[in-house]
């Protein structure tokens, strides 16, 4: 073989070495206890609740992207739309994500060689000194001579990835960039999501601010009508003093209420990366109607929730940091050559026959480490089931919230059907107490208690309207929006196939022993 061919089939023999990886492929275990029938809140009514329930028309056809625009409120649409472009939480994560990105980018770079030029210039000399003896003492005289040295060239240098380590790095940031990407849509969903709560909390308090303002001029008229049975001499001053006390508490509750409403605007400023000072909302109704939401087969929910896709991915990210840490375990194979031009002048590095050159592998290894390699292994192992377990545990949570989810939007609707039946016959009761007064049959004790039971059962109402419409919004952020795993980006092909598509492979495989690298061939 001549020196030519040689120098060729190194770099190919460099590439076969590089298709050996060690560590683990990585399989995605199955959820510890994952449902597969209905929901256990879709079965039926619960205990106390009227088997004859009939649950609004769901809306689980509907296009989830803007699953807002469910709700037929063009205020919540316009400012829904703000999110993508000026909330801050969602820029952080998107930048968050482009990094993630780079790190990628950056480990793909270790797979190709570096070359590097340099050049430089050097002058050396010598000094030959003699001496004489003369009247006056020693004289001493010397000569000296220089030389000048030009260099320029190229340098290469390849860390050869023979055990797969900068490839099992590559897997893993590209899980990591993933799992970001999937934090990314999981800060919009949940600023989505809490813009709605936010926005609807507000509407709600404007509506409790309309019946603390009526029942504000209510109880005005009745210290009116107290009032005038004073002046007649027909009631004491208690009954007065009962009626002003009823009239200024509400008022506090008023003003309290108002505090409530600008909190809450507050935050829908925030949200839309405003400064609450330059943002303002006029006051409008909450939606005319409460969606209701399908949730589906369970199943689905492990590719609508970004949270759920983002733990999968950082358990794959932990997996291929097993097989980083078990290819410490063997040998660097590294490939330099090198060709430099000297010469004494500047021309002179034009001529061919001025080159020096130099190539050859190098390796390099561990050899006694006190066992600091072993223990990197396990604790990549350790790192990878703490990432099962984080993984599992997400969706027991998420099916748990979309369970809560449901059981409030299916009892909500009955218990706002019973609460209005409630405050129809708290508000006749006021209206009967207080004419009982005028006629003197009932003592002022029975208008105030009639008066604030009255008051109490509106507050319920609103409270129950509030829920209906958090519970809506939370079982839509439950089920992922509108959001699928297949809107992730697609991972760096190494090693194949798509990472997250990989059929379910016991645990206890990924955990096996390196094979003794000797062993690959």
């Amino acid at each position: 073989m001549t020196r030519l061919s040689r120098m060729a089939a190194a770099p190919a023999f460099a590439l076969a070495l590089g298709a050996c990886m060690v560590g683990p492929d990585y399989r995605r275990p199955p959820p510890a206890d994952a449902p597969t029938l209905d929901f256990k809140e879709t079965a039926g009514p619960v205990i106390g609740v009227a088997a004859s329930f009939q649950p609004a028309e769901p809306r689980d056809a509907i296009e989830r992207g803007p699953w807002w625009t469910m709700y037929r409120d063009p205020t919540l649409d316009r400012l829904a739309a703000q999110i993508n472009i000026s909330n801050q939480t969602l820029i952080q994560a998107e930048a968050a994500y482009r990094q993630a990105r780079a790190v990628v980018r950056q480990d793909e770079s270790g797979l190709f060689p570096v070359v590097t030029g340099g050049g430089g210039f050097q002058q050396s000399g010598s000094a030959n000194s003699s001496s004489r003896a003369s009247s006056g003492g020693v004289v001493t005289t010397s000569t000296s001579g220089s030389v000048s040295q030009f260099t320029l060239g190229p340098s290469l240098a390849w860390q050869i990835d023979v055990w797969g380590r900068i490839r099992r790095q590559i897997e893993s940031d590209s899980a990591a960039a993933q799992a970001s990407a999937a934090d990314l849509a999981n800060a919009r969903l949940s600023a989505q999501a809490n813009l709605a709560i936010n926005y609807f909390s507000m509407r709600i308090s404007e509506q409790r601010i309309k019946v603390f303002e009526a029942s504000v001029a209510a109880y005005a008229r009745a210290v009116e009508i107290v009032r005038n049975q004073l002046d007649a001499g027909i009631v004491s001053r208690v009954d007065l003093a009962q009626a002003q006390t009823q009239l200024e508490q509400t008022r506090a509750q008023l003003v309290a209420e108002n505090i409530n409403r600008a909190q809450f605007e507050h935050a829908i400023a925030v949200l839309v990366g405003k400064a609450p000072s330059a943002f303002g909302l006029e006051p409008g109704p909450p939606p005319a109607e409460v969606p209701t939401v399908d949730p589906g087969v369970p199943s689905t929910l492990l590719e609508r929730r970004p949270d759920i896709a983002s733990a999968e991915r950082q358990m794959a990210s932990a997996n291929a940091l097993i097989g980083v840490a078990q290819a410490a375990y063997y040998p660097n194979i590294s490939l330099s050559s090198a060709v430099t031009l000297v010469g004494g002048t500047v021309n002179a590095l034009s001529q061919l026959s001025n080159a020096v050159w130099s190539v050859g592998p190098q390796f390099s290894g561990t050899l006694i480490d006190g066992g600091a390699l072993k223990a990197q292994v396990e604790g990549a192992r350790a790192r990878y089931d703490a990432q099962v377990a984080f993984y599992r545990q997400t969706i027991l949570v998420a099916f748990q919230q979309v369970e809560d989810a449901l059981v409030q939007q299916r009892v909500l609707v009955q218990q706002e059907q019973v609460q209005r039946a409630a405050v129809a016959a708290a508000r006749d009761a006021e209206r009967l107490s207080l004419n009982q007064y005028r006629l003197g049959t009932v003592p002022y004790t029975t208008v105030v208690q009639t008066q604030t039971a009255a008051l109490t059962a509106e507050q319920a109402l609103l409270s129950i309207r509030l829920n209906r419409l958090l519970a809506s919004a939370n079982l839509v952020l439950a089920l992922g929006g509108g959001w699928r795993d297949g809107d992730l980006p697609a991972p760096t092909p190494v090693g194949g196939a798509d990472q997250r598509r990989q059929p379910p492979m016991p645990t206890a495989q990924s955990l096996e022993a390196p094979r003794p690298w000797w062993k690959f061939w």
